[in-house]
């Protein structure tokens, strides 16, 4: 009794602590060398851009690449589905140093990656996106980032006298591999020299019909619907529509089709009563 007592009472505070930073170390150890490939690969937005630090939640579009770690050490990455799926529409506003709106998006974004002859898809949470970017009085950028950098888009907005437009379109996608054999891979993509969603000053781009934009062979990027606005926000709300030529088309389609549906309507009545008409005649004579 006398031993198991001695035993419970000599503890040794000194190697105690040495064996915690051991443990310490270990777990830093761990996570710098999870994280090393994943942060070689890391897409930033513009410098000087402020990162609050908001870290999201497992779900079923993201997984946790370890539950022992503290939370402020958990970092999360898109899981690619197999099937495409609608994605959420949200609406995305940055602020100038005086705290006027800038720029205004509202859409909905899917990633789509093309990974060993097979198609996968991301869907933009709105929920979950870091706004940042910087209002300039001709030019102008909008960031839309997933916490841990897991994705990115990035619109860049040059205005020429009366009119904006995006020059730059910029994305990136760190999903978690899609087999389990796979090294983990970071799909980027850029298209720059266009000029993309243009509208007048004061005036809002719009497209339901939305937009798919080949990025590399390996990553599109799909915004649908979408309207945006830059630089002249009138109260911070959408000014005047300009709407894209798919939108158009299909409504010309529309009127068309409609207008040929009421033309054969009408063409079958006009045929059955002429019809009709011409039996009346043929009965009367008898």
């Amino acid at each position: 009794m006398l031993q198991e007592h001695q035993d419970a009472v000599l503890w040794d505070p000194v190697r105690s602590l040495d064996d915690w930073n051991q443990d310490t170390e270990k777990k830093q150890r761990y996570i710098r060398n999870t994280l090393r490939e994943f942060l070689q690969n890391r897409q930033r937005c513009p410098r000087g851009l402020k990162d609050d630090g908001v870290y999201l939640q497992r779900n079923d579009s993201f997984v946790q690449l370890d539950d022992q770690l503290p939370s402020h050490l958990q970092i999360y990455r898109p899981v690619l589905q197999p099937s495409e799926a609608i994605p959420p529409i949200g609406t995305y506003v940055l602020d100038n140093l005086v705290g006027k709106p800038c720029i205004r998006a509202t859409m909905g974004a899917e990633y789509i990656v093309t990974e060993k002859k097979k198609t996968w898809y991301f869907n933009l949470d709105p929920s979950r996106v870091k706004i940042s970017g910087y209002c300039g009085n001709n030019t102008a950028v909008l960031c839309l980032m997933l916490s841990d950098n897991g994705a990115s888009l990035q619109f860049t907005f040059i205005k020429e006298k009366n009119v904006s437009y995006v020059t730059k379109l910029s994305a990136h996608v760190s999903p978690e591999p899609v087999c389990p054999k796979c090294a983990n891979k970071t799909y980027t993509g850029l298209l720059e020299h266009d000029k993309l969603f243009t509208a007048e000053d004061g005036q809002s781009f719009l497209c339901k019909s939305g937009h798919l934009f080949l990025m590399t062979s390996e990553l599109r990027i799909k915004l649908v619907p979408l309207q945006i606005q830059a630089f002249a926000l009138p109260s911070g709300h959408y000014g005047k529509e300009m709407e894209c030529w798919a939108d158009i088309n299909e409504r010309v389609f529309l009127i068309i089709f409609g207008a040929v549906v009421v033309g054969l309507f009408l063409i079958t009545v006009l045929t059955f009563l002429f019809i009709k008409d011409r039996h009346r005649q043929g009965y009367e004579r008898i």
